[in-house]
């Protein structure tokens, strides 16, 4: 039997927010049994609550948003991804503004921050959300989807299609477990393309990248090194990781064709419709 487990002491990690640009300090403190990831926005009157969980995502555009009760928080994905690979069933995410650090665009700055905080089991018994049958969400118009089947583990196979040059078809599959999400994946940064950026600025978005948290490339080349040669599928697990947290800690395997927030969200939420 599986027992529930949350952080074992306070951690905390202060920076900008990568939409915002906002500075935010975010402290991680443990939390009871079954009360699972809550954000607290500390800024707020009464600091309100908003649990990460899939039927509280309100928005999907460049990042996943929860809201609940009036408040909310975005950007929430690369935070979830960490402590979806660190096996963390309850924590309470305290953050005076409402997007979490970006720290280095990646998770390995939040996997680092979780085993310095390190792990303590609890006594109630983990839930965990069994894939017991197929679940898939398709996008038919642009040839996306994204599914859940039935595996003894957790396992994620992506393969991300991008017509530029410098990346084009990128496929990765790994066995999550947290030896390989550090290694593997938790270094994986966001991307962006050169020309896009002062578009995502315009809407207010993109304001906290720099070239130390976000590759980034143009026609001729990259602008930064990379931390692999495939750094971007490797983000879109990442992604699929965190999004997939809203449903529960899982065990199944995914696979996703060209998935985003949109596809993935939606999956947790048929996914913890059915199990949750």
């Amino acid at each position: 039997m599986q027992k529930q487990a949350t952080i074992g002491a306070e951690a905390a990690y202060t920076g900008v927010g990568l939409h915002s640009g906002r500075q935010v300090h975010m402290v991680l403190k443990p939390a009871p049994e079954d009360a699972g990831l809550v954000f607290v926005r500390t800024d707020l009157p009464e600091s309100p609550k908003i649990h990460a969980v899939a039927a509280n995502v309100t928005s999907t555009m460049r990042a996943t948003t929860l809201e609940e009760h009036g408040a909310k928080v975005f950007t929430i994905e690369h935070l979830m991804s960490a402590l979806h690979a660190a096996r963390i069933d309850n924590c309470f995410i305290e953050m005076d503004g409402e997007e979490p650090p970006v720290a280095d665009g990646a998770a390995l700055a939040f996997f680092e921050l979780l085993e310095q905080a390190g792990r303590r089991e609890q006594a109630a018994k983990r839930r965990e959300i069994v894939i017991d049958r197929v679940y898939r969400v398709d996008d038919e118009e642009h040839k996306r989807f994204v599914l859940a089947l039935p595996y003894e583990g957790f396992r994620v196979s992506f393969t991300s299609l991008n017509p530029h040059r410098l990346i084009g078809v990128q496929y990765e599959n790994f066995e999550i477990t947290p030896q390989c999400y550090r290694q593997e994946i938790a270094p994986a940064r966001t991307i962006a393309y050169e020309q896009e950026i002062k578009q995502l600025q315009a809407m207010g978005l993109g304001l906290g990248g720099t070239l130390e948290n976000v590759i980034v490339y143009n026609d001729e080349g990259w602008l930064n090194p990379l931390h692999f040669g495939d750094e971007l599928v490797r983000h879109k697990i990442l992604d699929v990781i965190g999004d997939l947290r809203l449903a529960g800690i899982i065990r199944g395997h995914i696979i996703a064709v060209a998935s985003g927030h949109e596809l993935n969200t939606k999956l947790a939420r048929q996914i913890a419709a059915a199990l949750g």
